[in-house]
């Protein structure tokens, strides 16, 4: 899965396998001829630095879906919305 990570300890040319130190502490012997992806997740990190700006998380839900701003029913009117109303908009 994603995230997941192994350690080549050594290659057997005769059998065609290869041992593998897992995150676990674990041994595991698989295939030689068995593929694998070299290198980190690109984008690391991204989430890490703060938004800033209401412009720029517009820009940011503006691609992925209608979820931003995130309106609460309570400031609304009671004719919009069933929590609407009353003098205390208290969440």
């Amino acid at each position: 899965g994603s995230g997941c990570f192994a350690v080549v300890i050594s290659h057997d040319d005769e059998k065609g396998t290869t041992r593998l130190r897992l995150p676990s502490g674990g041994k595991k012997t698989v295939s030689s001829l068995a593929r694998a992806q070299i290198g980190v997740v690109a984008g690391g990190g991204r989430t890490d630095k703060p938004l800033l700006k209401a412009g720029t998380a517009y820009h940011k839900y503006s691609v992925k879906r209608n979820c931003w701003p995130k309106m609460r029913g309570v400031a609304k009117n009671p004719v919009e919305h069933p929590h609407g109303g009353g003098n205390h908009q208290h969440l």
